[in-house]
């Protein structure tokens, strides 16, 4: 079985991060894993996105032209991947910085106000891990021990003392869907 993402924002809101940690839980588990990030030359505020595939065989392509499914973690990339979307995928964007959208009615849509949960748990650099643990509800990807010990592999020791604030936000994140 294959499992598609996309996931899109504006560098600096930890896109990418996401879509690595979704490939380091899958291999985890000994999936074949393909992640592809696409990104502008700004370190910050540009458009970036990358691609996941996970699959239990082998990965014929990494490109996901039509996302089963897509985060938008703002305005942009939702106006610019939910029209490639697959029908009957699901959309998760970020309702802090997309109000009102015009969403498709042949997808699931599961709002995650990322930035007021972030700011609730008063880190404003955790709203991509609140992202996070709404994509794992929402998509079976991987269990939570999994999830757990790939962020603490990512972190290290020397940022371990960061493991239950992003642990919590993931939490947070889970809630909603």
């Amino acid at each position: 079985m294959e499992k598609q993402f996309l996931i899109a924002g504006f560098g600096g809101q930890g896109v990418l991060l996401i879509g690595q940690l979704i490939a380091k839980a899958a291999m985890r588990q000994g999936s074949e894993v393909s992640w592809m990030p696409s990104y502008g030359p700004e370190m910050r505020g540009g458009e970036a996105n990358c691609a996941v595939v996970v699959s239990d065989e082998a990965i014929g392509s990494p490109l996901v032209s039509e996302p089963p499914v897509l985060v938008a973690m703002n305005k942009p990339s939702l106006d610019k991947f939910m029209p490639k979307m697959a029908v009957g995928g699901t959309l998760l964007y970020n309702s802090s910085l997309i109000s009102d959208p015009e969403l498709r009615d042949d997808v699931k849509v599961i709002a995650v106000p990322c930035n007021e949960i972030a700011d609730r748990l008063k880190n404003n650099r955790v709203s991509n891990m609140v992202m996070l643990g709404a994509i794992q509800a929402a998509t079976d990807m991987t269990t939570d021990e999994n999830l757990e010990g790939t962020l603490r592999e990512w972190l290290g020791e020397s940022k371990a003392a960061m493991l239950a604030i992003n642990m919590q936000a993931i939490a947070e994140g889970r809630k909603l869907v």
